[in-house]
């Protein structure tokens, strides 16, 4: 009898009753797992945020690890290493590569020769490379070869503060190296074409060390402008940190957070400007899939400049097609670069 009234209670015990006492820890696993699900979220992007602050370090520490000094332990057998001082206090470090039919010629030649080779009547480019990293970057390698090939001379600088050049970069001070090359080049290079090449934020330092020229009462024989944007500042200001912030990753962080090293130093780089006082044969090259810097910034760098050249002849764009997936870096590898190359160079002679 005493069972049976156990059982009789255990049934007319009231429903929601029943299932309140076994709703107890499904609502535990669901707070739980809830509470799991965010906390790995949080540590997902902190991870993120970690490992993208960790990518400038990670670059340089690379890059660092590279002699600079011997261009022929990465492959340019036929590469000089050269310092310049463009002012008291900056070293600036400059591969030259010669044209590629003199490849044997050049083998263990000292820089004696290579200062006299620029001036063996070949078109000389003055290779201005983007930010960050350095003159080892295979983009950069790919665009001196390509021009050696093509019979060409490169020489490819670190702007002060690059590399394993010494002092801090401003948009003066890059400016102020570039000239330097130039003049240094025109003294050795006879009747020799001097041409520029400036790639991303290397296109601003062209277009605004060719309007200083200009104000010298000189100018380079030719300009190309790959992977160009419009003006610096425009593109500093969509940027979440100044440009050169990377620079000061070689030196404690407490001095960038204490003393912010370029609160006060502005970049500005105006392309977009600097073409409108030009009259220099330019030649805007840019991939469709640029992701860094949108086609559309070089259609416009071409209105603006043929506007002010008012013609068609001196100012041209060459678009690759974004299904190529050359992107912001990668126009070295196309195989027609060397023809357009050279047209452009034809051009410049009649």
């Amino acid at each position: 009898m005493k069972r049976k009234i156990i059982k009789s209670d255990r049934k007319d015990q009231p429903a929601g009753r029943v299932q309140q006492s076994g709703q107890k820890p499904k609502d535990l696993n669901v707070h739980a797992r809830s509470q799991w699900q965010w906390t790995w979220k949080n540590m997902l992007l902190l991870s993120l945020c970690i490992l993208s602050a960790s990518i400038p370090f990670l670059l340089h520490l690379f890059s660092d690890s590279i002699d600079l000094s011997r261009p022929s332990d990465i492959g340019l057998n036929h590469t000089i290493n050269m310092y310049l001082t463009p002012e008291q206090g900056v070293r600036v470090g400059v591969w030259h590569t010669v044209p590629e039919r003199r490849w044997k010629e050049a083998q263990g030649k000292d820089l004696d020769w290579y200062e006299k080779a620029l001036g063996d009547g070949s078109p000389i480019f003055i290779y201005l490379h983007g930010n960050g990293g350095n003159r080892s970057a295979p983009h950069r390698i790919g665009i001196a070869n390509v021009l050696s090939a093509v019979g060409y001379h490169a020489l490819v600088m670190d702007y002060r503060g690059f590399g394993d050049s010494t002092g801090e970069p401003t948009e003066a001070g890059l400016t102020t190296d570039v000239l330097y090359l130039y003049h240094w080049v025109k003294a050795r290079s006879g009747n020799s074409p001097v041409c520029v090449w400036g790639h991303s934020l290397g296109s601003g330092v062209a277009s605004t060390t060719a309007v200083k020229l200009l104000e010298q009462g000189k100018q380079f024989n030719g300009i190309i402008l790959e992977g160009a944007f419009l003006n610096a500042r425009m593109e500093t200001n969509k940027l979440t940190e100044h440009p050169f912030t990377w620079f000061y990753w070689k030196f404690p962080y407490i001095q960038y957070f204490l003393f912010n090293p370029l609160k006060n130093k502005d970049l500005n780089l105006p392309t977009d400007e600097n073409l409108q006082k030009l009259r220099t044969p330019l030649m805007i090259l840019h991939a469709e899939d640029d992701h860094l810097v949108p086609f559309a910034s070089a259609q416009e760098i071409y209105r603006i400049a043929k506007k002010a050249q008012n013609s068609d002849e001196r100012v041209k764009l060459v678009r690759f097609d974004g299904s190529l997936g050359y992107l912001h870096n990668g126009l070295y590898k196309d195989p027609g670069l060397p023809n357009i190359i050279r047209e452009f160079m034809q051009s410049l002679m009649t």
